[in-house]
């Protein structure tokens, strides 16, 4: 059996046209890939009721989602705080156009059960599972037993109120930790890989980790994942291995193109979060990146890759990427590769991991 080379996205928004233009400097290399995975960020709808809870975000064209299955991004997580922005019909018309073009998911649904559900793929003769929840809330998104809505981790706010994205975020809910773990365990005797997606993080802070993050990351690894996957933060974070397991603390932008979080909105909430942005996070975005108008530095990307080998062994690396403007991600050329590669390893410390032991092979950095 030979080995399976898996690669891994952050965030995808693809609610503006032409989406094969702007999957199109990354497509060629997730097009060799056995399997590439990455995380739906907003519902794909033309319905749907606009819901409050945080800043909502339009739903895109189901149209789009087409490009990511020619693309080769055939798995994707949904446990998000945008994915009920559009309410249960903006959801179920997300679920609908997937399952017709043929694109397996996990973490959202009809119910909190349908939202648990892993998604397993078979490549290689091997059964990759995935399983995605929401750390962040707003707790609005999250799924019920009669309601949908997204999988989720509840995390505790600092001030005792409901878990939102931009509530100061301390700690997890130890019984819902053990529930993400009892999902992990109840899947890793079906699948031969097992991958869980965590929705989390701070978003446009550079090279912070918030004090729940390694927790629940290192819960999943303990109850049996062979790799975490994380995304929210919208600029990429630290990797660390934990017992030989590696967790991408935050994966960045996958491919975010849209004109929602751009000054000049005419959407109330919009306006005002982009003013809010700019008082909370300190920074104003390049005026290149009208699609993509994030932290400075969220410029820096990578596509995360797993190999696993026929005994079961798990390599990790990844490619670093850069997004030309106005918010096209693709690989990093040569005079951008390793200074890239060395912001990645540099927000891991400075964000408090081990630093990373890495070396280059085959155009990719691996980690040793």
């Amino acid at each position: 059996m030979s080995a399976l080379d898996i690669l891994l996205l952050g965030d995808i928004i693809l609610d503006v046209p032409e989406p094969d233009h702007w999957l199109g400097g990354i497509a060629p290399v997730t097009q060799r890939a056995d399997l590439a995975i990455g995380h739906l960020e907003v519902p794909h709808t033309r319905g749907g009721q606009e819901m409050e809870g945080d800043v909502p975000a339009p739903g895109a064209d189901p149209d789009h989602l087409a490009a990511l299955a020619r693309a080769n991004i055939t798995l994707l997580s949904m446990a998000g705080n945008h994915i009920a922005d559009r309410g249960a019909e903006g959801i179920a018309d997300t679920v609908a156009e997937l399952d017709r073009l043929g694109i397996a998911h996990a973490g959202a649904g009809a119910t909190l059960a349908a939202a648990l559900q892993p998604a397993i793929v078979t490549r290689g003769g091997r059964r990759v599972a995935l399983l995605s929840f929401n750390c962040v809330g707003p707790e609005l998104a999250w799924a019920t037993g009669t309601l949908a809505g997204c999988a989720y981790v509840r995390t505790l706010a600092a001030d005792g109120g409901p878990a939102r994205p931009q509530a100061d975020l301390i700690a997890a809910d130890p019984v819902s930790v053990a529930t993400m773990q009892d999902a992990i365990r109840a899947v890793r005797d079906a699948a031969d890989v097992v991958l869980v997606a965590l929705h989390k993080g701070i978003t446009h802070r550079p090279a912070t980790l918030a004090p729940y993050e390694r927790p629940v990351a290192q819960a999943a690894i303990e109850a049996g994942a062979d790799a975490v996957l994380g995304h929210h933060a919208h600029i990429v974070q630290g990797i660390e291995l934990y017992r030989g397991r590696p967790i991408f603390h935050g994966l960045g932008n996958g491919c975010v193109v849209t004109n929602a979080l751009s000054p000049g909105q005419d959407h109330a909430a919009r306006a005002e979060w982009v003013e809010r942005r700019k008082r909370m996070f300190g920074f104003e975005p390049d005026p290149a990146y009208t699609l993509a108008p994030f932290h400075p530095e969220a410029v820096n990307g990578m596509i995360g890759r797993l190999r696993i080998g026929a005994e079961g062994r798990v390599e990790a690396g990844f490619l670093p990427m850069w997004s030309a403007p106005p918010g096209r991600p693709e690989p990093a050329g040569p005079e951008r590769f390793a200074a890239t590669a060395d912001y990645i390893d540099r927000a891991g410390v400075k964000a408090g991991l081990p630093p990373l032991a890495m070396d280059v092979r085959e155009g990719w950095v691996w980690l040793t």
